[in-house]
């Protein structure tokens, strides 16, 4: 360490530092490739908004499609970078052509496309993490290439390997499988996200075949994600095939349930049994499908509560689908009247009374029935049509009750009250005894 403070070491450092600039820097060749990076930022400061204003032309057409916006959206910040970087890449293979250095073009290069691919990203990746961890690894390879040393880690991580079985497995390989993992599995969700939006569109299908296109994709997308993995890091497929085949009967009894239910999804969806939009009843819960998942089915009830009920119960159980082949069901409400009334006034009251409903269908026309002669009152039903099931039926009960309720206070309609009669039985007389309270004197 005192050997580096010493006034002589640090002159003959500074003397070294000094001689190589001279040599490499202030040279002949460096001067010519600073002009060439001068002339192709100018270039690309002129073509660039000449770039702008042609990209969005193009997003500005009804006819583009509509899953490239986000693409465009990334790069239309960068037109000025991408026409700087593209021409220094042909300057590149110029000055090679021409047997010239093209060191200082190289570095440009470098950190050119390095500055792309981290704005770019960060156009698409939301997570601050995965971003800050893309952005160092961008920088970190555009260092290595920029002092020569990128193709020496590169040996130096494949040679950090070790085997199993046939298969042999390095750092450098394994971080490649991960890159490339990561990347195709972003561009399964996008191209999934962007391929279910124009599904949802497709007036021709039916909601049960947009759902069932939209998984599948996503299922071979995420597989053929897997296998590029894989690949990248030299694994031979066909050795896997035993392995597979035994983790496959592995998972097979071990996860029984959720193949169950995957299977039982896209029966669901196959079938068309059951569809998003669907008002349905299973068990104690009544609501409509949210949306249709490989596992499970979202049905949301009145009250706001998200069940999430496994496919597998929608197969084995008894399912009530409202909105099946027709949205129309039919509300039967009892009501009772007192014997003295008048039970055909009563029962054209009550249909009047449900017409005046804005969501009770005018056909099939509400009818009155008289259903029994009970112990405390004549028993009416009024029977209602509604389309709307998913806007709810205790609503338009309680709506044609109360119009009930005014119509035959009105009309002079009684509503019975519960009798009981009261027997006493018992052989002992019972004593009755009455006692006066004398007044008080004055």
């Amino acid at each position: 360490m005192e050997a580096y403070l010493d006034p002589v070491m640090l002159n003959e450092l500074g003397l070294e530092a000094w001689q190589w600039f001279l040599d490499h820097v202030l040279v002949w060749p460096t001067a010519v490739q600073a002009a060439v990076v001068l002339v192709a930022a100018l270039i690309a400061r002129w073509l660039a908004p000449i770039l702008e204003n042609v990209i969005a032309h193009l997003e500005a057409n009804p006819k583009f499609p509509r899953w490239l916006h986000p693409v465009i959206q990334a790069i239309s910040p960068l037109c000025f970078v991408i026409v700087w970087l593209v021409l220094q890449w042909f300057s590149v293979f110029a000055t090679k052509a021409a047997q010239s250095s093209s060191l200082l073009i190289e570095i440009v290069v470098s950190l050119l496309t390095a500055w792309v691919v981290i704005r770019f990203a960060s156009g698409f990746i939301r997570n601050r993490s995965w971003a800050r961890t893309l952005a160092i690894v961008a920088w970190t390879l555009a260092a290595l290439n920029i002092v020569g040393l990128l193709d020496a880690t590169m040996d130096a991580l494949d040679a950090m390997a070790f085997s199993v079985g046939h298969i042999r497995l390095s750092v450098l390989g394994l971080l490649k499988a991960g890159l490339v993992l990561g990347i195709f599995l972003w561009l399964a969700g996008v191209i999934s996200r962007q391929a279910e939006a124009a599904l949802n569109q497709a007036d021709a299908l039916s909601p049960s075949a947009r759902v069932l296109l939209g998984k599948s994709m996503h299922i071979v997308l995420i597989v053929v994600a897997v296998v590029a993995a894989l690949e990248s890091m030299g694994v031979d497929l066909t050795a896997l095939a035993v392995f597979g085949g035994a983790i496959g009967l592995g998972l097979g009894f071990g996860l029984q349930k959720v193949i169950s239910n995957l299977v039982s999804g896209m029966i669901l969806l196959m079938d068309k049994s059951v569809k998003p939009g669907d008002v349905i009843a299973i068990d104690d819960t009544f609501g409509w499908i949210n949306r249709l998942s490989a596992r499970y089915v979202s049905v949301i009830t009145r009250d706001g509560t998200e069940h999430l009920i496994p496919n597998e119960d929608l197969i084995s159980q008894r399912v009530e689908n409202w909105s099946y082949s027709d949205s129309m069901i039919r509300l039967k409400l009892p009501i009772g009247i007192a014997y003295e009334s008048d039970v055909p006034k009563a029962m054209d009251l009550a249909v009047a009374a449900a017409t005046g409903v804005n969501r009770v269908l005018e056909n099939p026309a509400p009818v009155c029935r008289l259903m029994n002669f009970g112990s405390d009152s004549v028993e009416l039903e009024l029977r209602v049509w509604i389309a709307d099931p998913k806007k709810g039926v205790a609503n338009v009960r309680s709506d044609v009750l109360l119009n009930v309720w005014n119509a035959y206070h009105d009309g002079g309609i009684e509503f019975p009250f519960s009798q009981r009669d009261l027997h006493l039985r018992s052989a002992v007389p019972l004593d009755v005894n009455v006692t006066r309270k004398s007044p008080d004197p004055d």
